[in-house]
């Protein structure tokens, strides 16, 4: 995934996994660098995030009572 946004010159805001850390340091020198991870800015995508998934929720609520004829 980061290597797709990296071609299209996308900045990705996504940490490193555990498991992916571990391999990496286990390979050594051959493992490469961690990927640039900014604590700050991923905060600010999460809350983002949040907010569309709430309003998905509240768009769920709205268009199953916008089914019945009376409403």
């Amino acid at each position: 995934m980061r290597h797709l946004l990296r071609s299209r010159g996308i900045v990705a805001t996504i940490p490193e996994r555990r498991d992916q850390t571990a391999n990496r340091r286990r390979r050594g020198t051959h493992g490469g660098r961690p990927p640039a991870f900014d604590k700050d800015i991923y905060r600010n995508r999460n809350v983002v995030e949040r907010c569309f998934a709430r309003l998905k929720q509240f768009r769920a609520i709205a268009t199953r009572f916008g089914k019945l004829t009376d409403r």
